[in-house]
């Protein structure tokens, strides 16, 4: 697992990450990378500033230079925003600040341990040093709740602490450390200010990475997302673009756009793959779980494993050095259903409301009753809710809203509720209730519901990443999620980058002359949930003997025949909570993978090796 690690003094720690390179000249810092080339940690020097950078950072010499330099005046805000998503090391004077991406494609955690500070990019190797168990509370809120912060200063293992993306930690001589945001660029835009700086800067973070040699290949699914990517990459250098379909799909209007897209963009090798048999469904490759990769949380590519092998097939054949997705396109592009409750905050009133009739409409449901739980929401201050949900997750009470109405609410507990056991609920209780103690209330529902949703996706392509580079070698890549990409598009209130009627209005606003005309007239979203039952039915023996065996059944949290007769329910083609079902099973196969034991990370202090 690919990762970088530091404390604010190795000397006398007697430990460092097993099979790591120390990274040279980090002024006191003890730094140390694993699995990360020399060519992936850069570094620039000013006086007093120094910033390194690891991982997909795009800046030019120049530019990682003039960042050193403003670190030397002491702002160290312009390394934050040096193109692409990396971890970002900055020096100012003798602070030290950590951060990670916006969009939490790369994290940051922290420990107290020997009396100093680590910190790392992943949680798994700090946890095992400092004898951490996964937090339980941490997992079934993941797999079950909507609208809650729950990774708000915690991470996936007790004792171990996140920094929330955006914001830096800061590490200074003599004072406990802390985190502060990250002032963005700019605070709002207008939609029509906002669209060629959008296009500049997804042209900026494609093209920049295919500056790299070697082959270079893309997904084309069809979708507005991925032929972005694909149609921008294309303008530059020969692109392998893959489209993944199989027997419910073949016949969706993602494979048709697909061919059309490619055969407007010259350059363009397109390759067709169907899944959809044997192993290549969802829950497919799930059978022996220890020939599956490690990752630092659990992650619901898992789920798509066979099917992601086949449609990585073809560009790990052809040598690849690079695979790029659309990922994010719908956190940045789009915007949250909620959106229209900030919309209604903002003075737009009778606008908001409008929107929420259009989405009762949309959505086949009961305009009144959307409206009366938009006011509701409005009227309710975010800690209010959080307490609400606390108690009706406690009592067991499955009166919370339900349907679209989940969309406006502030937070709610999925269908999963009933598999937990009374010392579940108590568990997930105590966790919203914590939560609500630090809530803002000043926060609104879209802007809470758009961070979430950027950062659970962000998560799912680290992961993602770490899967490809595991088992086909091949390094995955958003730039729909590259930091400028996020910056700019949030600027723009939510409810102007969605628009009743208009299928992502700023994409069409953004790419119009960019990409193939034929993709800007597109007006739908292929469903996958036919595809998902299918291949539940599949593989329901795989996943109930992972589910028979669940830690979180053992550990008295979860009901083992409620979980069962879910998975039953799904093989009979009946609605259930499918997100949950699948939550959990990625979560039981992360944790019976996991070594936590400190050797399997760590190893005494010897020689050093310097990766750069």
């Amino acid at each position: 697992m690919r990762f970088i690690m530091g404390t604010t003094s190795a000397a006398g720690l007697g430990w460092r990450p097993k099979e790591a390179a120390e990274v040279a000249s980090v002024g006191g810092m003890g730094v140390w990378a694993h699995q990360f080339g020399a060519g992936e940690i850069r570094r620039g020097s000013f006086g007093d500033g120094t910033v390194l950078v690891a991982g997909s950072c795009l800046a030019s010499v120049v530019e990682l230079e003039r960042a050193a330099a403003a670190a030397a005046r002491g702002d160290w805000v312009v390394a934050a925003r040096l193109p692409g998503s990396a971890l970002v090391l900055v020096r100012t004077g003798s602070v030290w600040r950590v951060l990670g991406d916006r969009a939490g494609t790369v994290q940051v955690y922290w420990m107290r341990f020997a009396d100093r500070v680590l910190w790392g990019t992943a949680a798994a190797p700090l946890a095992s040093l400092g004898g951490y168990e996964a937090d339980p509370a941490v997992l079934l809120g993941q797999m079950m709740l909507r609208g809650v912060d729950v990774l708000d200063g915690v991470s996936h293992f007790q004792g171990v602490r996140r920094v929330r993306p955006g914001h830096a930690l800061v590490l200074e001589e003599g004072q406990p450390p802390r985190t502060e945001p990250v002032a963005p660029p700019v605070a709002q835009l207008a939609f029509d200010k906002a669209a060629p700086l959008v296009r500049d800067a997804v042209v900026e973070a494609v093209q920049r990475r295919m500056l790299t040699g070697g082959s270079i290949s893309a997904d084309l699914s069809g979708g507005m997302d991925s032929s972005v990517v694909a149609s921008v990459a294309s303008l530059s250098r020969q692109l392998l673009a893959v489209t993944y379909t199989d027997p419910r799909m073949r016949d969706e209007d993602d494979v048709r756009y697909a061919h059309r897209v490619a055969a407007e963009l010259p350059g363009v090798r397109h390759h067709v793959v169907e899944g959809g048999s044997g192993a290549v469904r969802h829950f497919g490759g799930l059978d022996d779980p220890h020939l599956l990769p490690i990752t630092d949380t659990p992650t619901y590519s898992l789920g798509l494993l066979e099917m992601k092998r086949l449609q990585l097939a073809e560009p790990v054949r052809n040598g690849s050095r690079l695979h790029l997705t659309g990922r994010g396109g719908d956190d940045v592009l789009d915007a949250v259903g909620s959106m229209p409750l900030d919309q209604f905050r903002a003075g737009q009133r009778g606008a908001a409301w409008r929107r929420v009739t259009a989405l009762a409409r949309t959505r086949r449901a009961s305009g009144t009753a959307l409206l009366a739980q938009a006011a509701r929401t409005i009227a309710t201050p975010y800690p209010r809710a959080l307490e609400v949900l606390a108690d009706r997750v406690q009592a067991a009470r499955p009166d919370g809203p339900a349907g679209p109405a989940r969309i406006l609410a502030w937070c709610s507990a999925d269908g999963s509720l009933p598999w937990l056991t009374r010392s579940g609920r108590t568990l997930l209780g105590d966790l919203i209730g914590a939560r609500t103690n630090s809530a803002d209330r000043r926060e609104t529902p879209g802007r809470l519901h758009e961070r979430l949703a950027l950062e659970l996706m962000g998560d799912g392509h680290a992961t993602f990443d770490q899967m490809s580079r595991t088992l086909w070698g091949l390094p995955v890549h958003a730039p729909l999620l590259d930091n400028r990409v996020v910056h700019l598009c949030h600027a723009i209130p939510g409810w102007e980058r969605t628009r009743p009627g208009a299928f992502k209005p700023l994409a069409r606003a953004a790419f119009t002359g960019v990409v193939p005309d034929v993709l800007l007239e597109r007006r739908t979203k292929t469903s996958f949930a036919g595809s998902l039952y299918d291949g539940l039915r599949a593989h329901a023996p795989a996943v109930r003997r992972i589910l028979s065996g669940s830690t979180l059944v053992q550990a008295g949290l979860l009901d083992r025949s409620r979980v069962l007769g879910a998975l039953d329910a799904g093989v009979r083609g009946e609605t259930f909570p499918m997100a949950a079902l699948h939550g959990l099973v990625v979560t039981e196969l992360w944790l019976a993978l996991l070594p936590l034991g400190r050797s399997a990370w760590w190893e005494r202090t010897g020689t050093p090796r310097v990766a750069a």
